[in-house]
């Protein structure tokens, strides 16, 4: 019930309130010689969660497609098929998940027919297993009809430490992650246009929210600053060029917000005087603070009691 009410809640923080309530039309962007990125929707959960509010991306090489997150439902993974064939007619060689979040993973079924490897950290499978009921009641209840057909597909090919995939005149790099903002984080490199898709190790203009672990979290954006990156594509946000700042300043929140929720702790202040001082100095950098902060504080604080 735990891990339900913090996914739920993750929808929630990912969303807002403002946001138009369906897509006019699945749009994707061209991010440059083979890179393809669909921005999902951000809506609020109250406001209709739709199955796609994630970056879901493909990479075209000579040889075929790479698939880089999939969507919150089938439906929502077969606009995405439809907008890969409507660039390629090349087969859709490999569909990578880069952590277990619902809405990242529930588009693979629409890429069944096409036969590819399905990829994920080493313990995507076991992980999506334990969810699997928790899951498909938060689907019924938020997707409706769309639920249907949404089924969960394990990986078939799991990614311990690194694992190189070959497209044909390009390669993926994958690299499995500790502990950070899950236990299942992937991110993935891709060489020719030095492009990485990093997952929700990284949000931009959004406020970072993780249901794993802080220290990790900070520690593994750290080590994706030594990145060869020109450009990076985050779990949520747009793709940019910009990418240290992006990581500098998910890490400064971060740790302002581990810093802060210590000093409560040590103070004796509870985790609900913490929800509302915590991180309080970098409300105006990020949008949907004030409930992202809260859920991180609910998260991170119970944890670092036993620091």
């Amino acid at each position: 019930m735990r891990i339900l009410m913090i996914i739920m809640s993750m929808f929630a923080l990912m969303g807002c309130a403002h946001g138009q309530a369906a897509h006019d039309a699945f749009t994707v962007e061209n991010a440059g010689d083979g890179i393809y990125v669909h921005h999902g929707v951000h809506l609020d959960i109250d406001d209709g969660y739709q199955g796609d509010i994630c970056n879901a991306s493909f990479v075209v090489g000579s040889k075929g497609v790479a698939v880089i997150d999939t969507g919150g439902s089938l439906k929502v993974g077969k606009q995405l098929r439809d907008a890969i064939r409507k660039v390629t007619p090349l087969p859709v060689l490999y569909v990578i998940n880069t952590h277990v979040h619902p809405d990242h993973i529930y588009g693979n079924a629409a890429f069944l027919a096409d036969k590819p490897e399905f990829i994920g950290h080493d313990r995507l499978a076991t992980v999506m297993e334990l969810r699997r009921e928790q899951y498909a009641k938060l689907n019924a209840r938020l997707l409706g009809e769309d639920a249907k057909g949404s089924e969960l597909v394990k990986p078939t090919v799991s990614v311990k430490t690194t694992l190189e995939l070959d497209l044909g005149d390009r390669k993926l790099m994958l690299t499995a992650h500790p502990v950070a903002h899950t236990n299942t984080d992937v991110s993935v490199m891709e060489n020719k246009t030095s492009t990485l898709f990093a997952g929700d190790l990284l949000f931009i203009e959004r406020t970072p929210v993780l249901e794993g672990d802080i220290k990790g979290l900070i520690a593994e954006i750290e080590k994706l600053k030594s990145s060869p990156a020109k450009q990076v594509v985050p779990g949520h946000g747009p793709v940019t060029k910009d990418w240290i700042k992006a990581l500098d300043d998910a890490q400064h929140y971060l740790n302002v917000l581990l810093t802060d929720i210590r000093a409560s702790i040590k103070k004796g202040e509870s985790m609900e005087s913490a929800m509302s001082s915590a991180a309080a100095t970098e409300k105006g950098k990020w949008k949907l603070f004030d409930i992202a902060n809260r859920r991180n504080v609910n998260t991170i604080y119970p944890a670092l009691e036993w620091e």
